[in-house]
């Protein structure tokens, strides 16, 4: 019996869960952010007492990235580009605000160079090192001379070269995805080197599985070399998870919702597939890598609320985190969080707790939300009222950004809500973008987890070409396919499915789509698909306009651990209704009936005010809302 290991990592909790073949065992525990893979270990231990895989989804990579603790870097560059990271685009992140800044560059003017001016002191003080140099996607030779040079200096010295980080053109932005990779690589390589060890030691495996922003795993060799691949690991696993439950049920259409304790991460899913996007910003550095289109918020259970100069009331982006979390944790927490606004709303048992551990204490949550209140000239109840209405127009926020703002009706789509406090605030959401319908998965507290379990393993490649010519593009979509099965197999994995695109544009235009395209297809197929993909995206097309083809990509995946139909079937345990309560909504107080999920069978109704409480999350119905229990265990609720 093979037993296999998924843990993912959140700013508040670490969420396990063991699957061995018949059955599912899930834990939730705190994160230890100085330290991640204390608490991992914890969650582990938590479940099992061993294991024969271990995926893992963390944010080692990320945290270092925004909290600027990542490696003293220098950036070896050509002559003349010394300072393309502060130039950049010249892109104005927001165009009518006279005072924003732009990040500071993560490599400092002193730390620039040029490969005539490499020598033992210039990396005396180094510890990683960037080189990208102009055209080298095109021709690799002079960066890998460069490399060679560097490790005879020093041999000891991680180096990132462009041309294996991201070899597409822009030297802006390739230069940006390279310094990323080199920032955080000896933070990712230390924390992995150091799972490893407390996994070998704790009877769990040594070699361990990382998941990629893209939505799929690599060796933790990968994640090491090659870290800014893995700078959106945690979230995309909730993406893999959400996408093949709508699957499972028939949906097409989703967007995923997931709030956890510090943030809310939301992502569109169409027909069947996660939109991938090939280009994002990560802190305000662009990362030319490919990632789940994830939109993230600083609105989660752990955010905390606040009156801003002009007197009104805000929640987030600032977070109680895991230490000392909201003032009902009980951990000396003093401020109030959105977890003591549903507490002290009836939403949250008083009387509770969180996993198996943590006893809520709502006493001290009644007393921050009195202090929130008297500066605002309300009492607690309208304290915590107030805050749940700004915290989810925030996360409505996010939605309309994934959806509306890039044409897409939110009506047609299904809100997948998970986390611990995605069910809490999900129907609210999507009943204010008109969408049809939500579902609360089984096991939502730690849905991303599961989604780990559920993921392919995977290799992406990215080449840029720039031609009219078929034949070339099928030459190099042909010659990458090769090579990524063969990093598959090296990594001990049989692929099962290739799939390839390109990245295409008019001619002159500025701007990229990245269209499915199979070699030997044609240029005329390649061309059809771009002008109704511009058509759908951009609202117009040119279609006797000639265009080009700039990026060819491939990416191929093994199969997942587990899929969606092998789950265990529910097995309804306990009684299922547990009472009522007094909960607020709006500005009434209103019984809600209190439901035990474990115990819901298939085919279970249960009509909203009701609360449905779980061992790792907690989802709230409003009057007028409809549950009905899936075969999957899955709350499939209308209104």
């Amino acid at each position: 019996m093979t037993r296999t290991l998924a843990v993912d990592v959140g700013g508040t909790f670490t969420d396990v869960v063991l699957w061995d073949g018949i059955e599912l065992r899930t834990a939730k525990v705190p994160s230890t952010p100085a330290d991640q893979s204390v608490g991992v270990m914890a969650g582990a231990r938590a479940v099992a007492d061993g294991a024969d895989r271990f995926l893992h989804g963390t944010t080692v990579a990320t945290n270092a990235l925004l909290e600027r603790t990542g490696a003293r870097t220098a950036l070896i560059t050509s002559d003349g580009f010394e300072d393309v990271l502060e130039i950049g685009r010249q892109h104005r992140p927001s165009l009518y605000d006279p005072a924003v800044e732009r990040p500071p560059p993560l490599v400092p003017r002193d730390r620039r160079l040029t490969p005539g001016s490499l020598d033992a002191s210039a990396l005396k003080h180094v510890e990683s090192v960037a080189v990208s140099l102009l055209y080298a996607y095109q021709d690799a030779s002079v960066e890998l001379a460069v490399r060679s040079a560097i490790n005879a200096l020093r041999p000891e010295l991680p180096v990132s070269v462009s041309s294996e980080v991201a070899a597409e053109f822009r030297e802006f932005k390739r230069a940006s995805t390279t310094v990323l990779n080199a920032y955080v690589m000896p933070v990712m390589a230390r924390y992995l080197s150091r799972l490893a060890a407390a996994s070998a030691e704790s009877g769990f495996p040594e070699h361990v599985l990382v998941m990629r922003s893209s939505g799929g795993l690599i060796s933790a060799r990968e994640a090491a070399t090659h870290p800014a691949s893995a700078l959106l690991s945690g979230p995309a696993g909730g993406v893999v998870a959400a996408t093949e439950l709508g699957r499972a049920l028939g949906h097409e259409h989703l967007i995923s919702f997931d709030m956890g304790g510090t943030s809310t991460d939301v992502a569109r899913i169409d027909h069947g597939r996660p939109e991938l996007s090939y280009e994002r910003e990560i802190a305000g550095y662009p990362c030319r890598l490919p990632s789940v289109a994830i939109h993230t918020v600083g609105a989660g259970g752990g955010s905390l609320g606040w009156v801003d100069p002009g007197g009104a009331l805000r929640v987030g982006p600032q977070s109680s985190g895991a230490h000392p979390g909201p003032a009902a944790y009980g951990h000396g927490g003093l401020e109030s969080a959105v977890t003591d606004a549903n507490l002290v709303l009836g939403r949250i048992d008083p009387a509770g707790r969180l996993g198996s551990e943590l006893v809520l204490q709502s006493d001290a949550a009644v007393r921050a939300l009195s202090r929130l209140g008297d500066q605002l000239g309300m009492d607690a109840r309208q304290a915590a009222a107030g805050m749940v209405e700004v915290v989810e127009e925030v996360m409505a926020g996010a939605l309309r950004r994934v959806s509306i703002e890039q044409g897409v009706d939110p009506r047609g789509s299904v809100l997948v809500a998970f986390g611990g406090a995605g069910g809490l605030h999900g129907t609210a959401l999507a009943r204010r973008l008109g969408m049809a319908g939500m579902l609360v998965p089984l096991h939502a507290g730690v849905f991303s987890a599961l989604g780990l379990l559920l993921s392919r393993p995977r290799e992406d490649w990215a080449h840029t070409v720039m031609t009219t010519d078929a034949h070339e593009v099928d030459r190099s979509l042909e010659a990458f396919h090769q090579m990524a099965e063969e990093q598959l197999r090296a990594d001990g994995v049989e692929p099962v499915e290739v799939r390839t695109a390109v990245d295409v544009r008019y001619v002159g235009q500025s701007h990229e789509l990245t269209a499915e395209y199979a070699p030997g297809e044609g240029w005329d197929t390649l061309a059809s698909r771009f002008h109704r993909l511009h058509a759908e995206r951009n609202g117009f097309a040119r279609p006797d306009d000639d265009v080009e083809a700039v990026t060819v990509r491939v990416d191929a995946v093994g199969s997942p651990v587990l899929t969606w139909s092998e789950l265990p079937a529910i097995e309804p345990a306990g009684e299922p209704e547990r009472g009522v309560r007094q909960v607020v909504v709006g500005k009434s107080v209103i019984d809600a009936t209190v439901w035990w999920r474990p115990g819901l069978a298939p085919g279970a109704e249960i009509r909203g005010p009701a609360i449905v409480e779980e061992p790792d999350a907690t989802t709230f119905l409003h009057p007028g809302d409809r549950a009905v229990v899936h075969d999957s265990g899955a709350l499939e609720v209308e209104w």
